[in-house]
């Protein structure tokens, strides 16, 4: 847990912060992405940190291995970024107590740039009442990607699907076809994210905040709509073809590219796979959101930057934020990333169908924060690894599943 780590250290840190501080044209950037679209994205804004004399250097971890804790290491060992990714508002709270946060409160307001943010944007880059986070992306954690021409040469429209059932019905056109139905990859962070999409999108947001809140509420086990969730983790998983062990999300997604199989459902960030490839939405890929959702699992892909550095360097962390969140490079940086743009006065030619789809689900649906905005970093990792030997274990079932979570419950909560 973030404050049980980092608060020890905070009279080390305190004394090592200064010697350490970035070169005051060089940002010290630590990220979690490497897909092809994301790199091309965190491009969009290297290039123009580049036309304003600021250089980048970075660390990037695994994206399956999605944690903080390489980012705690860094901190703790006093070598701590200038700029990071990190979602989870505990990390920000520890930083202010140990004098390491850098609110943008201020520079945003100066910048006009929170009245251009959407409300569900502004909610979850506040922490405790300030800004402390540069919002870069809006993404759904749980999409469904399709091939057209594989939907096409099945007979199936997945834009006609009002249900779960209505997409089930037509795997076996698509199987008869010579397709895989559903895509499906093989970490942690995959079995997590559909967890987390599946019960946003089939129990809605009262069980979605009893499971994933600040503080877990332990009757939500016994909810059947849980078990419900939990099948239907166990029939998606299913789909798995002899190559799904440690595959990425973006090979698997690259299964629906190439015409192996019909659909991917995972995080809307899919789409910037299919622009790496050259196809363009509403031409060779369709996208929907999860047939008869009930709400929509949101994430803010967010940097923060780390307060108590020397005042070039802040003021270097400054134009990174004011680069990050304008609206031409928002929209830049989206189109790249397969997100939908932070700004709400971004370029309208940047949209395509698929951002609209997001935006008309976000207005007539609604939508749920990401974990990682909410609930604790240890529970939520717990989920996601019980969720993982599910979907490696086909003998697990879902009372194991759930006497798995309980297990992970008391012993973080207990």
């Amino acid at each position: 847990m973030f404050h049980k780590t980092l608060i020890g250290v905070a009279t080390a840190l305190s004394l090592s912060v200064a010697p350490i501080a970035a070169k005051a044209t060089e940002l010290f950037v630590y990220h979690s992405w490497s897909a092809e679209s994301e790199v091309a994205a965190l491009n969009v804004l290297i290039d123009a940190l580049a036309k304003k004399g600021i250089t980048w250097s970075e660390i990037a971890i695994p994206h399956e291995s999605e944690s903080n804790v390489g980012l705690i290491n860094l901190v703790t060992g006093g070598n701590p970024p200038d700029v990071f990714i990190e979602s989870n508002p505990g990390f920000y709270r520890d930083l202010k107590q140990m004098g390491l946060a850098q609110p943008v409160t201020e520079l945003f307001n100066s910048e006009h740039i929170t009245e251009n943010l959407p409300p569900a944007v502004v909610q979850s880059i506040t922490v405790d009442g300030d800004i402390m986070k540069i919002p870069t992306a809006i993404h759904i954690d749980g999409m469904i990607y399709y091939n057209k021409a594989v939907a096409a040469a099945a007979g199936v429209d997945p834009t006609s699907w009002t249900s779960l059932d209505d997409m089930w019905a037509d795997e076996k056109k698509v199987e008869d076809a010579g397709y895989t139905f559903m895509a499906m990859g093989g970490n942690t962070f995959q079995a997590g994210y559909l967890f987390h999409a599946l019960v946003a999108a089939m129990a809605g947001p009262d069980i979605y905040y009893r499971l994933y809140g600040p503080e877990p509420d332990p009757t939500v086990f016994d909810e059947p709509a849980l078990r419900d969730v939990i099948d239907m983790h166990r029939r998606i998983t299913s789909q798995a073809d002899d190559g799904w062990v440690n595959r990425s999300w973006a090979d698997t997604t690259n299964t629906v590219i190439t015409g192996k199989a019909l659909m991917h459902l995972h995080g809307d960030w899919m789409k910037g796979q299919w622009r790496a490839a050259g196809a363009t939405a509403g031409n060779e890929f369709g996208c929907i959101n999860i047939p008869g959702t009930k709400a929509l699992s949101v994430t803010v892909d967010a940097f923060g930057l780390l307060g108590g550095v020397d005042e070039e360097t802040k003021q270097a962390e400054f134009e990174f934020a004011k680069i990050v969140t304008d609206p031409q490079i928002a929209a830049d940086f989206a189109a790249k990333k397969g997100s939908t743009p932070v700004r709400s006065d971004a370029p309208s030619g940047a949209m395509d169908i698929c951002n609209t789809v997001v935006l008309d689900g976000l207005r007539d649906i609604g939508g749920v924060q990401n974990p990682f905005n909410i609930t604790d970093g240890d529970w939520h990792m717990s989920i996601w690894n019980v969720l993982f030997e599910f979907q490696s274990d086909p003998n697990m079932t879902d009372d194991d599943v759930i006497a798995g979570l309980k297990d992970e419950y008391d012993a973080i909560f207990g």
